[in-house]
């Protein structure tokens, strides 16, 4: 299994896509590729529009996408992807979306068959069990929590340490912490921006300058860099 999941698309000043356009062109490699790509996390945009912004960097580096909302058959889009790639927007309308295109097990199906998978935040956060570490708003009814499971464990993208002066709610990690408190068993990994996982060759590993937080209930969070063992979030899963 091939993934890259990446934590957002686009760093302050810089353009979208623009810094992991490198990783995103080694990890689908030389040889150019169309990719499948999901738009439907998009919701004050099109489709469209969101597609050109993409292929824009896509083409820099040698590859292509073409929209699902494209293929009069979804499911079948899926079934012949040479690699899919899932963008970030609404974790809800994007769940949503999947669970009324009846895409959840095709993905999760093709991807493990060994089709690459590229997602940024909301598409990061479909890659595990469920969207509820996702940070968005929940303007829809998802159609149901689950995700397609590519991971056995939670990722909380665009992560961030600050609490605001003067600010009363929740910091992201009192929310995660709570989260963990319903969910014992669940490891949840603060993905930084700037920061992703990728999975090849069996490997779970973390890129990018940043470290990432861990989370699990009983045990004290702590800070992973990219040369540490990721390992244990797979819970001994074979890619």
């Amino acid at each position: 299994m091939k993934l890259l999941l990446i934590s957002n698309s686009t760093m302050p000043g810089e353009a979208y896509l623009d810094y992991p356009k490198h990783e995103i062109r080694k990890f689908l490699g030389d040889k150019p590729v169309t990719a499948l790509f999901i738009p439907y996390a998009a919701v004050t945009f099109s489709y469209d529009t969101y597609c050109e912004k993409v292929e824009e960097r896509f083409s820099e580096i040698g590859h292509h996408i073409v929209g699902i909302h494209t293929f009069a058959d979804p499911v079948q889009a899926v079934h012949k992807a040479e690699a899919i790639v899932v963008g970030g927007g609404n974790t809800w309308q994007l769940v949503r979306m999947l669970h009324e295109n009846n895409l959840m097990n095709p993905i999760r199906e093709k991807v493990f068959s060994g089709v690459p998978y590229i997602g940024w935040s909301a598409g990061a956060n479909v890659a595990c069990p469920t969207l509820r570490t996702t940070n968005d708003m929940p303007i829809v009814d998802p159609k149901g929590f689950e995700c397609t499971g590519l991971i056995p464990f939670q990722i909380n993208p665009h992560y961030l340490d600050a609490h605001p002066e003067g600010h009363g709610g929740e910091t992201r990690e009192q929310r995660i912490q709570e989260f963990i408190e319903i969910n014992p068993d669940v490891f949840v990994a603060g993905l930084r921006e700037g920061t992703m996982f990728k999975v090849e060759n069996k490997k779970l590993t973390l890129v990018g300058n940043k470290t990432c937080r861990i989370f699990k209930k009983g045990q004290e969070p702590r800070e992973l860099s990219a040369t540490d063992d990721f390992s244990f979030l797979c819970c001994d899963r074979l890619f």
